[in-house]
């Protein structure tokens, strides 16, 4: 069977990790008819946005692309592509898996785990304005359905991956109405998953355990502002994010990504690692059903990581974008 799939290389050093990413899935055997589209800085001047519509309407119609990274000015310009593309497609669930693999410096042995962010409202709704000269108002939206939708998403993942725990981080200490609303939706959820073990923690008192014993949680489930800084803490536990997988799902669609940044700085260089949007790549196959190809792709990134003759320089070889795809290829083989 063919799939087609909406490809995006981005901009910065996007373009070069999309291409080891694509070879690679291609020498898993599964046949894909990629569909190219441009997104990102190099494309306003053309059409006027980072966004064109051709791109929404190339994943509406596949269904399923896989996405470099694109770059997001800071305090001025056009807001987050990831963001406004999570919104147009109603992509609801963030999955992030934070695991350690063999050859990646990191302080702990045994962490595995998977966060899911409700990726639709809260703070990253995008409602605020300015309030006189000298003040800004942001409104933070929660609501029922979505955090019964995203709580619902963790479990199913939960009981069909074999997980055992799903914890709910959130500050409903202070925001009782809020982040109440949250806490209420995921532990009325939770009644429904007898067969696993349910928590809540407080999302600063998250942020300390996760530093002191990681290894003891399994799946986390939160609104969308801490999702986001959690998950970026989980990747910094298991070696960074140029090692982080991430997936954007919804009812219609889904958006494969890498979880870091274009970093310009060095794109064209052949420096970049391509393994986050690899290992992205792993988590398309397994929506698609392709598990064996998936957990074959797992392996082989893993055995050049423990072999460490072809790791990129921030991950303490000299290899490049190309010599670190080249190695899992051969890996496939």
């Amino acid at each position: 069977m063919a799939y087609n799939v909406t490809l995006i290389p981005g901009d910065g050093i996007g373009p070069e990790v999309a291409e080891a990413a694509r070879r690679v899935i291609n020498a898993t055997g599964v046949e894909i008819n990629w569909e190219t589209v441009d997104a990102g800085e190099a494309v306003i001047e053309e059409y006027g946005t980072p966004l064109p519509n051709h791109v929404i309407e190339s994943i509406k119609k596949n269904k399923i692309a896989l996405k470099g990274p694109v770059t997001t000015p800071v305090g001025k310009g056009f807001r987050s592509v990831n963001v406004t593309l999570r919104q147009e497609l109603n992509l609801y669930a963030n999955v992030r898996p934070a695991k350690t693999y063999p050859g990646i410096k990191s302080r702990y042995n045994n962490i595995d785990l998977v966060i899911f962010r409700e990726n639709t409202e809260d703070l990253y709704a995008g409602i605020e304005h300015k309030v006189g000269n000298d003040a800004a108002e942001s409104i933070k939206i929660i609501t029922r359905s979505a955090s019964e939708r995203i709580a619902r998403y963790a479990f199913e993942y939960a009981r069909r991956e074999g997980r055992k725990k799903v914890t709910a981080v959130h500050k409903a200490n202070i925001m009782k109405l809020s982040d109440g609303l949250f806490l209420e939706s995921c532990r009325k959820v939770a009644e429904e998953y007898t067969d696993i073990e349910f928590e809540d923690v407080i999302v600063d008192a998250m942020c300390m355990r996760l530093v002191q014993d990681p290894e003891n949680f399994d799946c986390l489930v939160l609104p969308n502002l801490y999702g986001d800084i959690v998950s970026d803490l989980c990747a910094g536990l298991v070696g960074g994010l140029g090692v982080a997988p991430g997936a954007n799902i919804g009812e219609d669609a889904a958006v494969f990504e890498a979880v870091h940044g274009s970093a310009p700085q060095i794109a064209g260089q052949n420096k970049a690692n391509p393994m986050a949007l690899i290992l992205s790549g792993a988590l398309m196959l397994g929506h698609l059903g392709e598990v064996d190809a998936s957990q074959k792709l797992i392996k082989a990134v893993t055995a050049v990581l423990e072999e460490g003759t072809a790791l990129t320089g921030d991950l303490g070889g000299t290899a490049g974008t190309t010599g670190f795809a080249d190695a899992i290829i051969e890996k496939l083989k």
